[in-house]
């Protein structure tokens, strides 16, 4: 590694060149990479909810539907404005009553089911069917475009309107993310270094690893707004400590070296080795998210594996490079250190070791009872501002329509009508059912397919299917409206064992069944992927599960800070912290036990080495902490969408927490279990009988 360090440092005018090359490339395919603004679009395909979204794409040429609700417009006018919705580009067909009866018949006289459905007051409702998916581009463009086309009388609610109202605020915030982590970041490295020139240059090279990141993700076809926003400011605060360790390591060797090419020969070398074997833990941390059956895992963790990859390459072959490029610039700006030392501090932990033991015994169980007791909520457009379109339009058809959900249902197009009829009875009887419409709400069991109107007939039928639409008034991702979809489903089920029950909420109830196993198989594999890695770092049984319940312990008090402030947390939270919060954190308790190791091999007795464990390793975990939650602060006062807000809120708390956990807890728990750990240790058992 010492040859390929040489090369480097020489050729660093080249490597810098290319490094600045090679963000055009990246730029180009960071801008062609498309974004997913639909978390729901990250189900599996195996469920009949996904399934059946693909048939209504294939069967009717549409995949997503919308409610237009119009107020204070005569009957002529809104067919007017139906007309004209029904022009623009990806708007199949607009849905209204006048495909099932004439305008020339009075509202009085129009049955119950279809007054109730399109008409309250002065307001009347459209269903608006798209021909693509509720997350397509063309659909969201089709959404811009009715807006526009219908100005503030009319109101466009649905699943569709609130993607784009999430796309919409995503793009005008996470500039400013990338700007505030940036910034904050730098106020770290300015006290935790002693150059004003060194944190740009830090930034500058996670920087280049950051749009080399992004770019390469055009590989990937698409990554989700999430993954987007997170992953600038976590490759920042996971890989700064890479850049510190390479410093650190070339201002070591620099004493021992005439050429300062040697010296950063020897600290690329060093740093790789180090660097590799820490990263190692946190790309465990985020292949954990891959194992999900819900795919949001899969496309942050891979993401995320990449940028860590990234930073570590980077952190050996650019960063050298600038720091041999302004060296100069280096010196001449030196100052003294900001922070002061930790000594003093260090010791009185040491001292008092017995102190942080009994709150660890005390604090565990309510912490584990905070971490399992959370609550989450599924409901995508509940953690979104009420000012936006979709959130006004959707309070319209609740307050106005009193309808909170409309499900699809899709049946065999032979079903005989008196079976069609018969369900929608049935459904219209199930609790918090308040209408139920279909082909045979116009005609009646009695009359024939064949005299339906043709106009209604090809919205609504098909050569294999036929569409029923379903208003419920339960919100989407309650107790209730899963209640009302099963009985639903079992009332389909027993006429047409093929038939399903589609929309957003049926969507949401599978995301909640899939989400909740996601969440204990990620855990699992998190805990045990990271538990054989230090195992075989350390080569030893007793650390592994000291380091693991350290750093478990620290996830628990963070997730029950929410649960004792009665905050909720989005569903996919605590699936992505505690694997995150792991992988990365866990790095600041290897730092520190490998230096205990260390020195009870070279003939410490315990408090001694523990103490010097502490002392060396305080600065670099209070930087790395610091890095991360200087990285995620500013995104989570900032963020408006808080399935992102309260991601980064748990993950900057989670920093601060693990950092103060690891710095308190594992001295104490290290002097606890000494002996314990020598005699399952490789190498020292003869640290045991030391005195």
């Amino acid at each position: 590694m010492k040859k390929i360090g040489k090369a480097i440092a020489k050729g660093r005018y080249l490597i810098f060149i290319l490094a600045l090359a090679l963000l055009v490339p990246s730029a180009i395919g960071y801008l062609n990479t498309r974004v997913n603004y639909d978390i729901l679009s990250y189900l599996p395909d195996s469920l009949e909810t996904v399934s059946g979204q693909d048939i209504m794409v294939d069967e009717f040429g549409m995949g997503a539907f919308s409610m237009v609700i119009v107020e204070g417009m005569d009957n002529k006018d809104a067919a007017a404005l139906e007309a004209d919705l029904e022009t623009i580009n990806h708007v199949k067909e607009v849905l209204w009553y006048d495909d099932m009866l004439d305008l020339s018949v009075p509202v009085s006289m129009i049955p119950d089911s279809i007054r109730d459905a399109f008409f309250q007051g002065d307001a009347t409702m459209m269903i608006a069917l798209f021909d693509n998916t509720t997350s397509a581009d063309e659909t969201m463009e089709a959404i811009t475009a009715m807006r526009k086309m219908v100005g503030k009388e009319c109101f466009i609610s649905g699943m569709s309107g609130v993607v784009t109202d999430i796309k919409n605020l995503a793009l005008q915030e996470m500039p400013v993310y990338v700007v505030i982590a940036s910034l904050l970041s730098l106020l770290v490295l300015l006290l935790t270094t002693d150059s004003f020139v060194l944190p740009f240059i830090f930034l500058s090279s996670i920087g280049f690893a950051v749009v080399y990141n992004m770019g390469t993700n055009i590989f990937l076809g698409q990554i989700s707004y999430i993954t987007q926003a997170l992953v600038a400011v976590l490759q920042l605060g996971v890989t700064m400590d890479y850049s510190i360790f390479l410093l650190h390591s070339y201002e070591e060797a620099k004493p021992n070296y005439e050429n300062r090419n040697d010296a950063m020969a020897e600290a690329i070398s060093n740093t790789f080795i180090s660097v590799a074997g820490s990263s190692v833990t946190t790309v465990a941390g985020f292949a954990a998210l891959i194992f999900m059956t819900f795919e949001l895992g899969r496309d942050l963790g891979i993401v995320m594996i990449k940028g860590v990859v990234i930073g570590v390459i980077c952190c050996v072959t650019v960063l050298p490079s600038m720091i041999l490029i302004f060296e100069k610039a280096i010196d001449k700006t030196r100052h003294k250190p900001l922070l002061p030392s930790m000594d003093k501090i260090s010791d009185f932990i040491i001292k008092h070791s017995w102190i942080w033991l009994i709150l660890f015994v005390v604090a565990f169980v309510p912490a584990l009872n905070g971490n399992n007791g959370v609550e989450l909520y599924y409901n995508i457009d509940s953690g979104l501002p009420d000012t936006l379109d979709s959130a006004i339009a959707n309070k319209k058809l609740s307050d106005e329509f009193h309808m909170s959900n409309v499900h699809l249902i899709m049946v065999d197009s032979s079903l005989d009508a008196k079976s069609k009829k018969e369900i929608l009875n049935k459904v219209e009887d199930v609790d918090g059912v308040k209408w139920a419409l279909g082909l045979n709400s116009v005609t009646g069991e009695m009359i024939p397919d064949s005299m339906i109107p043709k106009k209604l007939t090809s919205k609504l039928k098909s050569d294999n299917y036929e569409i029923m639409f379903v208003c419920s008034d339960y919100s989407a991702a309650t107790d209730e409206v899963n209640a009302q979809i099963a009985s639903i489903n079992d009332i389909v089920k027993s006429y047409d064992p093929t038939g399903m029950v589609i929309g957003e909420a049926p969507l949401m109830k599978d995301l909640e069944d899939t989400t909740s196993v996601d969440l204990v198989t990620v855990n699992t594999v998190s805990i045990l992927a990271i538990f054989v890695i230090v195992m075989i770092v350390f080569k030893s049984i007793s650390l592994p599960a000291i380091l693991v319940t350290v750093i478990e312990f620290a996830i628990f008090v963070n997730m029950a800070f929410s649960y004792y402030g009665g905050i909720s947390q989005p569903f996919v939270a605590p699936i992505v912290v505690g694997t995150i919060q792991l992988g990365a954190t866990v790095d600041y308790a290897i730092l520190m036990t490998n230096r205990y190791k260390t020195e009870r091999m070279a003939g410490k007795e315990k408090h001694e080495a523990i103490s010097i464990a502490h002392k060396t390793s305080f600065k670099s975990i209070l930087t790395s902490g610091l890095s991360l939650f200087a990285a995620t602060i500013g995104v989570a006062l900032y963020s408006n969408i808080d399935m992102i807000r309260s991601i980064v809120i748990l993950l900057c708390r989670g920093a601060i927490i693990s950092m103060i956990i690891v710095l308190v807890l594992l001295p104490a728990m290290l002097t606890l279990f000494d002996k314990v750990i020598c005699y399952t240790t490789i190498g020292m058992r003869g640290c045991a009988k030391r005195k």
